[in-house]
């Protein structure tokens, strides 16, 4: 499994998706397991959550301001 592409992918489907973005939010280890289509350790999956909000920090997703800001205040929380 090439992780980097897939961390590319979830970065893009958290940017591009409001519910997954939400679900990111809310749960990042149940969403990425749901795009990675597997199910493995929470310790294995969160090695790869940290990727994505590493990589959505860089993109300015990562605060209030940024696309999880933006999706947080849809949804009043």
């Amino acid at each position: 499994m090439d992780i980097k592409a897939k961390i590319d992918e979830i970065v893009k489907k958290v940017k591009s998706d409001d519910k997954f973005g939400a679900k990111f939010k809310e749960d990042p280890v149940k969403a990425v397991e749901e795009v990675l289509g597997v199910d493995l350790p929470d310790e294995q999956i969160k090695s790869v959550v940290e990727g994505v909000k590493a990589k959505l920090k860089l993109d300015g997703g990562d605060d209030e301001d940024g696309l999880l800001g933006k999706v947080k205040g849809i949804f009043g929380k």
